[in-house]
């Protein structure tokens, strides 16, 4: 990639390796739009993409985005974002300094910028640990499809030949634009961001970051910077677009023809009533209550409540909403401080934008319509405390009080689809425990939940009433209030994403959101064809057996299907026996031929099958020193024909996956291992995990 300077004045868009804007001349109020500090009202920039051609950018990615990324295997591009990612450590002071300007506090920063570089390390993580260092992941075992084994079939994922586009939401700026690259750029697939107006200045900020670390191949990554209303248009079955917003906007753009009709992949994450339920057991004085209290006031302050994961409906025993209310109000009033994120001492900033503050208040006006009673914070504007340290009520900042409703009906319908993004949860009583998960359920599927109980039966019955309506359940309790990351903190190993209102989509959830990214296509062939495509060796396709034993080659020189097949050796009652006494199993199918005899599995006494394991690694091994470093363990073991006094055994070892480490002088080999008795019956199978040197 190259770059060049960002434009004070104006967001720029960073299309086919260039940055662009649109020239000065050209932008009018209509088509442009200007985009303020939320703390002073400071205009900052102004964004548009007048005269941006948005089929060259896709055609962009699609092209020479695809080609750079698949020269790549998955353990490379992992390798890439740990870089990334610890570059983007190095740049965090700047993007605090931006940051502030969102109305993010350190905190908010924090969880925004430093949780958006943790994606990329986890990623670069999971991408070495769990895929192949190729470009194919194999789903699943082979499927035998005839008789003799020469016709199987499998399941293989291949990246998508198209571009993702990601659309992320105003109020994670930069964690929304790199927990979606993350699992896209892994599976090879170039992106095309597109962020909200209002804190899009902070992800061009970090896409210039990104440019100059000079670690992305050239059209892996985009940013349009401003309207992009005919994005979709170009768009067609080889493309994804991934959604963070309204439920407003995701409908429209669902309904887009290309999505209905021309195939266009389309996962969202949208409005979402998530609810904090505390069970009866956790009253005032218990530690689930004081966990309970501070997981509701953090959610309603970090990030000035705008996330599509805070609590919006507090659902606790209709006894305790007063205390709830009350505990709340003293945490709030001993803990948060109101103001510009740049002043010291600010513990909650500005809402994104002027706009967004009016949309708070109109959705609170609307819930108070409808019976919702202002049980603490108030709809005018604030005293807050300023960047000077002075103190006085807002002007031109988007301030917001916290906020918490109460509401006499805790079922009317506004209390459970009515979202204010901000500042604001609801406290309702419930029942009994069918009541709150009843309660739960009125939400229409939400992002995430939180259960707080110390009750295993509590527990039981709430998680699993509400689990299908959620993607995913916080179970919070004494034992891990210190340890958890929160209601409202997504992880990259578990899935994000609801059913529902929530939107319907998965992201994150480790490597299942990489295969989003890719196509699942059942692969049918002999075994030959399966391992050429695959990488992998299948059963029945051919070994091959030569004067040098597979422990002696390295990976230059080991090829998949290099094998070794041993004599047969005896195994005696003896051997049994002694097998028995040194190491302390004494199973009676190994020691008591009456009772052995008796079992509908065995003949009389058989080998232990970890005797059989050891003698098996005796029968395939080549002691001198060579490449093979070490053996660090088995997979797939499976147990399938006794073995008594007399039988005799041997052991095929066949190379099945040979696996490089990009930033090691060695790899590892997995081989299948085979062990067949003197009739070639299947003894049992299992696959050896070795460390060769490269």
């Amino acid at each position: 990639m190259t770059a060049s300077a960002l434009s004070v004045d104006t967001v720029p868009s960073f299309i086919q390796d260039n940055w662009w804007t649109p020239g000065k001349q050209s932008l009018t109020p209509e088509n442009s739009a200007e985009v303020r500090d939320a703390s002073t009202g400071e205009v900052l920039a102004v964004v548009s993409t007048d005269g941006l051609d948005v089929g060259d950018v896709v055609q962009y990615a699609r092209t020479t985005g695809q080609d750079e990324l698949g020269r790549f295997t998955f353990h490379q591009r992992a390798l890439m974002l740990k870089a990334l990612a610890q570059f983007l450590n190095g740049q965090r002071d700047h993007l605090y300094e931006l940051s502030a300007r969102t109305g993010a506090t350190k905190i908010d920063s924090l969880v925004d910028i430093d949780g958006g570089i943790g994606v990329l390390f986890t990623f670069g993580s999971k991408g070495r640990r769990e895929l192949p260092n190729s470009q194919v992941v194999v789903d699943g075992p082979a499927e035998v499809l005839s008789k003799d084994g020469s016709f199987v079939g499998e399941h293989i994922y291949t990246r998508i030949p198209g571009t993702a586009v990601q659309i992320n939401a105003f109020n994670f700026p930069v964690w929304g634009m790199l927990e979606k690259l993350a699992p896209a750029f892994l599976a090879g697939v170039p992106t095309i961001v597109k962020p909200a107006t209002p804190t899009g200045y902070l992800t061009a900020a970090v896409v210039k970051c990104i440019v100059e670390s000079n670690i992305l191949p050239a059209g892996s990554l985009q940013l349009i910077s401003g309207s992009a209303r005919d994005l979709l248009d170009h768009l067609d079955y080889r493309d994804l677009v991934s959604f963070t917003g309204s439920a407003s906007t995701a409908n429209k753009l669902k309904s887009h023809g290309n999505v209905v009709h021309g195939g266009v992949r389309f996962t969202s994450e949208t409005d979402s009533l998530n609810a904090a339920i505390l069970g009866p057991d956790a009253v005032p004085g218990t530690p689930e209550f004081d966990a309970f209290i501070k997981s509701l006031v953090t959610e309603i302050t970090v990030k000035a409540g705008q996330k599509c994961t805070g609590i919006r409906r507090t659902i606790v025993p209709k006894a305790l909403v007063n205390d709830v209310v009350a505990a709340a109000r003293d945490r709030i009033e001993q803990r948060v401080t109101l103001g510009d994120p740049r002043a010291e001492g600010v513990t909650m900033g500005a809402l994104a934008s002027l706009e967004q503050l009016r949309d708070v208040r109109s959705a609170i006006e609307t819930m108070i319509a409808a019976g919702g009673e202002l049980a603490y914070g108030t709809l005018d504007s604030p005293r807050v405390t300023h960047a000077d340290g002075s103190v006085d009520v807002a002007a031109d900042g988007a301030f917001m009080s916290p906020v918490l409703l109460t509401w006499e009906n805790a079922e009317a319908v506004e209390l459970h689809t009515v979202e204010a993004f901000g500042p604001v949860a609801s406290v309702i009583g419930y029942d009994d425990v069918a009541h709150a998960v009843r309660l739960a359920a009125l939400g229409a599927g939400s992002l995430v939940a939180t259960v707080c109980t110390n009750d295993p039966s509590i527990a039981r019955e709430l998680v699993t009433g509400i689990a299908a309506h959620h993607g995913r359940v916080l179970m919070l309790n004494r034992e891990d209030a210190r340890s958890s990351t929160g209601h409202g903190s997504p992880v990259p190993h578990l899935v994000h994403g609801g059913p529902g209102r929530a939107g319907g989509g998965e992201e994150l959830g480790g490597i299942r959101s990489v295969l989003h990214h890719m196509q699942r296509t059942a692969l049918q062939g002999s075994p030959n064809m399966l391992t050429a495509v695959t990488g992998v060796w299948h059963t029945g396709a051919d070994r091959h057996f030569d004067e040098v034993h597979p422990f002696r080659k390295d990976l230059a020189a080991l090829r998949i299907g290099d094998a070794v097949r041993s004599d047969l050796r005896q195994v005696t009652l003896e051997d049994i026996t002694a097998f028995a006494r040194s190491t302390g199993d004494t199973f009676y199918a190994h020691t008591n031929q009456e009772a052995a005899a008796a079992n509908p599995f065995f003949p009389g006494i058989v080998a232990h099958g970890y005797l059989l394991l050891s003698w098996g690694a005796g029968l395939f091994v080549e002691p001198a020193p060579g490449p093979v470093l070490a053996n660090y363990g088995l997979e797939n073991l499976r147990f399938i024909t006794p073995v008594a006094a007399g039988d005799s055994i041997r052991v095929t070892l066949t190379a099945k996956r040979i696996t490089p480490r990009e930033d090691e002088e060695y790899g590892e080999v997995a081989w299948d291992a085979v062990l067949t008795n003197q009739d070639d019956e299947i003894v049992a199978t299992y696959d050896v995990l070795t460390l060769v040197e490269k």
